[in-house]
């Protein structure tokens, strides 16, 4: 299946309200990112941020410099136009997590909601942790959200990795300092409840 392919339509066919990971404000990713860049001039990059709504709170908190980046060319475009004229103050990249080429140490925060737990091989897990390793300063910030011990097998008609906060640490390793990991009860459009895990880790200086 074609990763980019299967999201265009995703995005094309509904609305950005009505997919199940929607949630007007992402609360608990704005707590954490206030508590990693409490500096407006921060670097943050939104990885899979696709139409979210992240990037407009991050906005009128007053950020400057800010990226997103999504597999679907459909879900930026969604949030552009949103946007308007605020579109132009972000950096849109459209890619894929696991293949993009990014700037070595350009970040300070990056953060994930929901791309993770769809890197279901191995091989997938390990080149997107390389490039957060490489991409985000060091002792800069990393935070991911996926889905709980207790969270759907699969989202979007796609199979989905489950984490609690042990296992999904593992996954980047010792040089990813856990500051803390927490979950969080996701009410879904159609009334449904997911659970979420967050973790919040700091990047050591030095492999």
């Amino acid at each position: 299946m074609d990763v980019q392919e299967h999201w265009e339509r995703v995005y094309a066919t509904q609305a950005p309200d009505q997919v199940s990971w929607f949630r007007p404000h992402l609360e608990t990713s704005l707590a954490l990112i206030a508590r990693a860049a409490e500096n407006r001039s921060a670097s943050i990059i939104d990885v899979g941020g696709g139409a979210s709504t992240l990037v407009d709170d991050l906005i009128r908190q007053g950020y400057q410099n800010l990226s997103v980046l999504d597999v679907s060319h459909t879900a930026i475009e969604i949030a552009k136009r949103r946007l308007a004229d605020s579109s132009h103050a972000v950096q849109w990249l459209c890619a894929d997590a696991t293949q993009a080429v990014f700037p070595a140490h350009a970040y300070d925060v990056w953060h994930d909601r929901a791309v993770f737990h769809f890197l279901t091989g191995p091989e997938q897990r390990l080149a997107y942790v390389r490039n957060v390793a490489s991409a985000v300063k060091p002792g800069g910030h990393v935070i991911v959200s996926t889905f709980g011990p207790q969270g759907p097998r699969k989202c979007s008609g796609l199979d989905v990795m489950r984490y609690d906060g042990e296992s999904l640490h593992g996954e980047f390793g010792p040089r990813f300092h856990l500051v803390e990991s927490s979950r969080e009860l996701h009410h879904t459009p159609f009334g449904k409840t997911q659970e979420f895990l967050y973790c919040y880790c700091r990047l050591e200086s030095t492999p």
